[in-house]
C-alpha cells in the first residue's frame, strides 16, 4: 500500500466516520486541537484503522503521534511490518 492510498483512506474515515470537516483535515493539523478528535473517538479509529489496514493500535506507541502525517506515518510503518 502507497502513502497517497494510506491518506485517502485516513482522509475518507475522517470524513465519513468520524464527521469532520473536509478544510480541517491537512498533514499538520493536530489531531486533538484542530480537528476535535477526542478519546471516544480515538476507540473508533482503532476499529477503522484494524479493519481498513489489518492490524491492532497500541496506545503506547500513539504517544507522540499528534498530527495527521504523524498518524499517517505510524500507519505506514505498521503496514510496512507486514
Amino acid at each position: 500500500m502507497t502513502r497517497t492510498e494510506i491518506e485517502e483512506k485516513v482522509r475518507a474515515f475522517l470524513i465519513d466516520d468520524l464527521e469532520i470537516e473536509e478544510e480541517k483535515i491537512a498533514d499538520d493539523s493536530k489531531l486533538k486541537d484542530d480537528m476535535g478528535i477526542d478519546s471516544l473517538d480515538f476507540v473508533d479509529i482503532v476499529v477503522i484503522v484494524e479493519k481498513n489496514f489489518g492490524f491492532k493500535i497500541k496506545p503506547e506507541e500513539m504517544t507522540g503521534v499528534t498530527t495527521l502525517r504523524e498518524f499517517c506515518d505510524y500507519i505506514e510503518s505498521k503496514v510496512g511490518e507486514k
